[in-house]
């Protein structure tokens, strides 16, 4: 399906459940043309959205789905590439007694893999638009002061430097690259006692994505649009 010129196209990577979920649906709900992934199994919940919406299947560990996406999408201009995929281990784990793969497992699928999507997909984001990928306040170097989530803290935060990589590499290019911070929000992956609902950081953490647009080179920001120490 093609998109029509005058409607903002985002490609939403993650998208089952949780804040990646939440994300298509707030896009759907601002008259965006949304491109969301999710794993095979798990679109039910996107495919129930209602709006301008194409659902596709990616794992995005699993390098030949990433090139299959790649080519059908091939000729497709968006304004917003953002990846959300995400996984995190058990949180009484420290590095001392996680084993290797568990360790393996959350920084191919938190930092290795959304960079490939990146790498794969940001010639097809307009000059104009904007590369986010989420990252998380615990990814700060400055604000781990407690330890405590260790494993997903380094995946965070080896996210947060492959993205001042790419950004090196990119430093002449216009886009706007973010590194968005969305707040400790209840959902699967958050928990019940967190602070934030989803209501309260997605619709925020949007509007904050649209205040950086055309501001080019690399932002590490909250939902808020607050500006996280590294």
């Amino acid at each position: 399906m093609e998109a029509n010129p005058s409607q903002k196209t985002v490609l939403l990577i993650g998208a089952s459940r949780g804040l990646g979920l939440a994300m298509a649906e707030e896009y759907l709900k601002r008259g965006w043309r949304v491109i969301a992934t999710a794993r095979a199994r798990s679109t039910q919940r996107l495919c129930e959205l209602r709006g301008a919406l194409e659902v596709e299947v990616l794992d995005i560990t699993v390098a030949q789905q990433m090139a299959d996406l790649r080519a059908r999408l091939a000729g497709r201009r968006l304004d917003v590439l953002f990846v959300n995929a995400g996984v995190k281990n058990d949180d009484r784990e420290t590095i001392a007694d996680v084993s290797t793969e568990e360790f393996v497992r959350v920084m191919v699928t938190n930092s290795l893999s959304p960079m490939r999507v990146v790498e794969a997909f940001h010639d097809l984001v307009k000059p104009s638009g904007t590369i986010g990928v989420m990252s998380s306040g615990q990814g700060s170097l400055t604000n781990n002061v407690n330890g405590n989530y260790e494993v997903y803290r380094g995946s965070k935060a080896a996210l947060n430097m492959f993205m001042r990589s790419f950004a090196a590499r990119h430093a002449d290019d216009p886009r706007t690259l973010l590194l968005m911070a969305p707040g400790w929000v209840r959902t699967d992956m958050g928990g019940p006692e967190a602070r934030l609902s989803i209501e309260e950081s997605i619709p925020n953490l949007l509007d904050t994505m649209e205040a950086y647009e055309g501001r080019s080179g690399l932002h590490y920001l909250d939902y808020l649009g607050r500006i996280v120490p590294w």
